[in-house]
Parts: C-alpha cells; sequence; structure tokens
C-alpha cells in the first residue's frame, strides 16, 4: 500500500474507512489459506535452496514451504555438481546452525585446510615446489563434500520436517504481486500443472537465474575466467608422488585431505579427495592466458595438463578408465543489482545472484550469509514489520561483501605464478576471511550491522583496506623477481595472528565486546598491511639502479593510505607484536617468527 493511499484512506468518514478496511482484510485472508498455498516458495532444490528451507523449518516451524526442484532424488553421489569444498563459514552453517554435524563427520571427509604447491620450472617434481598450508588441523573443522551425498541428506531432512519438497518439477511462469497480495506460480509435474500462491518467492536456480532474467538483474564483473572439470573413481594422493621423507615429514596430517592447489601463472588446478572415494579434479584459468578451447573437453584437458602439470598428468594417465564425468563453466564469474526486495517478498540466494570464483570456495559461504539475511527478512515481514529498508540494509551489505570478495580475484590470476606475492596474499586472504566475514558470521552480526554505526564504519574502512592491499599484490608482483627456493610455508601455528583470529571467531561475546573485537580486528589488518608495505619497500630499498622498482616505491611512498598504513604498523608493532614468517622474500630475507601466541592482544 503507498503513503498515498494510507492518506486517502485516513481522510474517509469513520464507518466508510472501517468498512474499506474489513474488506482488504478479508481479500488476503482467502488468498492466503488452502493446500495451494504457502508462506514461502524456494524455486529450487539444490543446496542453496534446500538449506534455505531447513533454516526457514528451524526458525519458524508453523511456516508452509514449497520447494520445486527439477530433477529427480535422490541425485547422483559423486557426479552431481561442483563445488565439494567448505571453508570454515559453510562449514559452520551447516555444522551448528543446520544440525548436519553428524552427517559431515560420518558420511563426509574433514579437510585438512588448503594447500598449495606453486610452479617451479617443469612441475615434474612436487617436492622442488614451494608448498603452502598448515601443519596441523586448525580446530575448526571444515570439509570436503560429495554434493549429490549432501543434497540427498538435506532433501531427506526437507522431508523428514513436513517440507514440501516437490522433484521433478518446473516453474513454468512467475506473477509476482503487488504490495499487500500474493505472488503467483504455475508449476509443472510431469504432465499435470498446478498453480500456487506465495507471500515470499525466493529464487535458488542457480544459473537458470529465473528472477534475474525476469528483472533485468544480471550485472557484468571485470574476472573473467573459466573452468572445467572432472571425477576419477580413483583416489589420487599427492602425497604418493615422492618418497622424500624429509618432505613427507613436515606435516601431521594427510595431504591428500587437503584442498589441494596446482599454482601456475594465470591458472589453477584442484584436487579434493571425496568419501564416496572418487577424486574431483579441476582447471581453473584466467581467459587472457588460457584459451578456453585449450581444455574445454576431456582429450584436450588431459593435453592441457601434459603441458603445464605433467607429474599430475602422469598420475591421472594410469587411471584413465575410472573417469566418471567432464564438466565446464565458461566465464563463469557474475554478479546482480539486487539480491533482496522487501516490499516485492522477493529474494535471490545462491548462484541465482552471484558467483564470484571457486578460489578458496566462497560460493556456499555466500549461501550461508544470503540465507541467513533472507530468514530474517521472511520471519520479520510474517511478524506484521514492513521490512522494505530492512532488506535494502541487507541487499546494499550483502553486495558489497561481494564486492570485496570479488577483489580477491580479479586481475589477480596474473599473480598465481609468482609463489613469493602469492604466499603472503594467501595468508592475508585467510585471515581476512577469519577475521572479518568469519566473526562476524559466527557471531551471527550480518544481520545487525547496521545497527552498530561503530562496526559499520569499521566494515568501511576494511573494505579501503583491502582493496588497497590487493592493489598492492599485484604492483609488488610487478617488481618481485626472484624465485622462491622449495620450501614449506605453514599459513597457520607458528603465526601468532592467524592462531588468534581462527580461533577468535567462534568465542562468546556480548554486543560491547563484539564491537571491540571488530575494531580491535580492523586495527590489526591496518597493521599486518603496513607491516606488509614496510617489509618490501625494505627488501626492494637498495635497487636503485632499476627505475622501474625505484618509481613503484615512490608512487608507494606518496600514496596517502599507504603513509596510515606504515603508521599504524609502527605505532602498534611493540604493543602488539605480530609474526613476520607471513612474508617468505626469498634467499636471505628476514623471517623470524613471534612463536607466543599470547603476544598478539585485543586491546
Amino acid at each position: 500500500m503507498t503513503r498515498q493511499t494510507r492518506v486517502r484512506i485516513a481522510d474517509l468518514p469513520a464507518a466508510k474507512r472501517a468498512q474499506l478496511l474489513e474488506a482488504l482484510k478479508a481479500k488476503p485472508a482467502a488468498e492466503t489459506t488452502g493446500p495451494n498455498h504457502y508462506d514461502v516458495v524456494i524455486m529450487g532444490g539444490g543446496v542453496a535452496g534446500l538449506t534455505l528451507a531447513l533454516h526457514l523449518r528451524k526458525v519458524r516451524p508453523q511456516l508452509r514451504l514449497l520447494v520445486v526442484e527439477r530433477l529427480e532424488h535422490p541425485v547422483p553421489e559423486t557426479t552431481h555438481k561442483v563445488g565439494e569444498s567448505t571453508v570454515e563459514i559453510a562449514a559452520h552453517y551447516l555444522r551448528d546452525v543446520l544440525g548436519l554435524g553428524e552427517h559431515l563427520e560420518q558420511r563426509q571427509i574433514r579437510k585438512f585446510g588448503l594447500r598449495m604447491f606453486f610452479s617451479n620450472h617443469d612441475n615434474t617434481d612436487i617436492t622442488q615446489r614451494v608448498e603452502l598450508g598448515s601443519s596441523v588441523f586448525p580446530p575448526h573443522a571444515t570439509y570436503q563434500l560429495d554434493r549429490g551425498r549432501l543434497e540427498n541428506e538435506l532433501g531427506r531432512l526437507c522431508v523428514e520436517q513436513d517440507v514440501e519438497l516437490v522433484t521433478g518439477s518446473r516453474v513454468q511462469q512467475i506473477d509476482l504481486a503487488a504490495e499487500g497480495t500474493q505472488h503467483r506460480l504455475r508449476v509443472s509435474v510431469g504432465d499435470e500443472e498446478r498453480e500456487v500462491s506465495a507471500g515470499w518467492v525466493v529464487d535458488a536456480t542457480g544459473r537458470n537465474h529465473l528472477l534475474q532474467r525476469k528483472l533485468g538483474l544480471q550485472k557484468e564483473v571485470g574476472h573473467a575466467a573459466n573452468a572445467a572439470w572432472f571425477r576419477v573413481g580413483h583416489p589420487i594422493d599427492v602425497s604418493t608422488w615422492t618418497d622424500d621423507a624429509d618432505w613427507q615429514g613436515r606435516v601431521e596430517g594427510r595431504r591428500e585431505l587437503s584442498t589441494n592447489h596446482l599454482m601456475g601463472p594465470g591458472y589453477w588446478v584442484w584436487l579434493i579427495r571425496l568419501a564416496s572415494g572418487s577424486i574431483s579434479i579441476g582447471i581453473v584459468a584466467d581467459a587472457k592466458r588460457h584459451s578456453f578451447d585449450e581444455f574445454n573437453t576431456l582429450e584436450r584437458a588431459l593435453v592441457w595438463l601434459a603441458e603445464h602439470e605433467p607429474q599430475c598428468h602422469a598420475e591421472l594417465r594410469q587411471h584413465l578408465d575410472k573417469v566418471q564425468d567432464f564438466r565446464v563453466m565458461k566465464d563463469y564469474s557474475y554478479s546482480c543489482d539486487q539480491v533482496f526486495d522487501g516490499n516485492g517478498r522477493w529474494c535471490l540466494t545462491g548462484e541465482s545472484g552471484i558467483f564470484l570464483d571457486p578460489l578458496y570456495s566462497p560460493g556456499l559461504d555466500l549461501i550461508a550469509i544470503g540465507n541467513s539475511l533472507v530468514v530474517d527478512l521472511v520471519g520479520r515481514s510474517l511478524d506484521g514489520e514492513d521490512v522494505t529498508a530492512a532488506a535494502a540494509i541487507h541487499d546494499s551489505l550483502f553486495r558489497r561483501i561481494a564486492e570485496i570478495w570479488l577483489a580477491i580475484y580479479e586481475n589477480q590470476y596474473s599473480l598465481m605464478g609468482n609463489a613469493t606475492v602469492m604466499s603472503s596474499k594467501v595468508i592475508w586472504d585467510t585471515a581476512f576471511y577469519w577475521g572479518v566475514f568469519g566473526l562476524l558470521f559466527f557471531q551471527d552480526r550480518f544481520r545487525r550491522v547496521a545497527t552498530s554505526p561503530t562496526v559499520a564504519n569499521d566494515l568501511a574502512r576494511l573494505t579501503g583496506v583491502s582493496n588497497r592491499v590487493q592493489a598492492f599484490f599485484r604492483e609488488w608482483a610487478g617488481i618481485e623477481d626472484r624465485e622462491l627456493e622449495p620450501r614449506f610455508v605453514d599459513l597457520y601455528s607458528p603465526l601468532n595472528f592467524m592462531v588468534k583470529l581462527h580461533g577468535g571467531m567462534a568465542d562468546e561475546l556480548t554486543d560491547a565486546q563484539f564491537a571491540e573485537r571488530f575494531a580491535a580486528n580492523t586495527r590489526l589488518f591496518e597493521q599486518l598491511a603496513g607491516q606488509l608495505i614496510s617489509t618490501v619497500i625494505e627488501t626492494h630499498g637498495g635497487r636503485y639502479e632499476d627505475d622501474h622498482v625505484v618509481a613503484q616505491i615512490q608512487a608507494w611512498q606518496r600514496d596517502p593510505l599507504i603513509g596510515e598504513l606504515v603508521a599504524a604498523y609502527r605505532r602498534d608493532r611493540r604493543r602488539n607484536p605480530t609474526s613476520e614468517g607471513w612474508m617468505v622474500l626469498g634467499a636471505g630475507s628476514a623471517t623470524n617468527h613471534v612463536s607466543t601466541i599470547e603476544e598478539v592482544t585485543y586491546a
């Protein structure tokens, strides 16, 4: 109802006003009863739609929920969908918010963190590559997922909890309603059709983009990359690629349980062990460096691997008879102009709205964050609140978070062949994820950011710092021409700030304590950025004979934000010393570790 309409109703005589209000009440009542009306219709029953249904059911047990899914259930366990690795936000959402801990521990694989092996010349000996990863399991568990197995479990739970899950069905037509009336959908199930009404409609159809296309919300991004992947019914294990005892002994866990990455100029290859006994292998490459046509069929992908990752190819060649599928995704990254509308009572979740990149596995994280905001809006709306403003705030926040995340990938694939720069970048990216996004999600603060001006201001400050540091990595790569000798870079236990940020996500914090912690993390990231920049400038400051290096250092020294970050580092480094080992700058560089965790404090 518009403001003008409300004003006209208020001007009516009391008797007429009462009569009209009774008529208005009667119409929605007729529309919101009966077997074909639902409080929420979720279009799409993949992981985004099914987790949202379970989340809504948990928070609002009386809701009438319909999930319309194109595929029949059960879906294939292994050769179903890509997206087989979780990090902390998604793991917390599945395990602790939705209660899937038993399934994850017994039917999936606990992940040994991410692990990267950077290219070294011909890539024929894994021991001659710089390895970045953890030597121990961090305390907050993450998982490798057979997606089909997970979605079958989610579907079973939905049915068990009286969510109406209609598989083998399609949404043929959507009529989004005006304010105060019900949305109409025409759904086909086999040869039959039915019409349903809904208070809220959520698009979880993934790349079908039903609402995004209908409403013209598509938004291109500046990140152009392609991917191909396949599953093999044999557990290929990077640890069997060498008998070197020293290499084998430098980590406590099994490397095959990590999300393993083979990194090279403009590309990375994933190897993800699955509980079904298969392994998922994927090629992801910058479109400017590696043409999609080079790896868009299985035969071409094998030739590409033989050229760029010959040791991986040699292992794979022994098991070609066990290849189970082959899929591709061209120009996979995109965004959206809007994902939540409180007045229109519609939302997008998962890949129906935004998809960024598979590196660091953000897809399920964005589902977790987005679903939590959807649940908040639907619940408040059904309580009678006008959520128009709240939806606008949630929408702006979600898309801002996605933009921060996108900057991690956009124009950054060129760095993947530079082990020196990428080692520091991966540690920075992981720390930022734990200390900002992870802390916000574990503490259930995304839906409340706008209610805390100090947190909102700190997030704005962190956005600027993050974007400047991502640009700094590119600038640094432009002058960093030394190769790292083979070594192991531990991204967790020797680094005091990493241990603190990881463990701190799940601390029990009051509102005041959370605001203090978020402010402390903001100062910490300013300090870490200043530490990185100061160290790089000091390392390259003596290269007076190289005009390009001199010009770059002078540009950094003139940059006001860089000046602020360096000043923050100099101000706080004695009060709050941070480990130096996250900056691996080649032979002769100082990489002294601050070994005691207690030296990092939250002021």
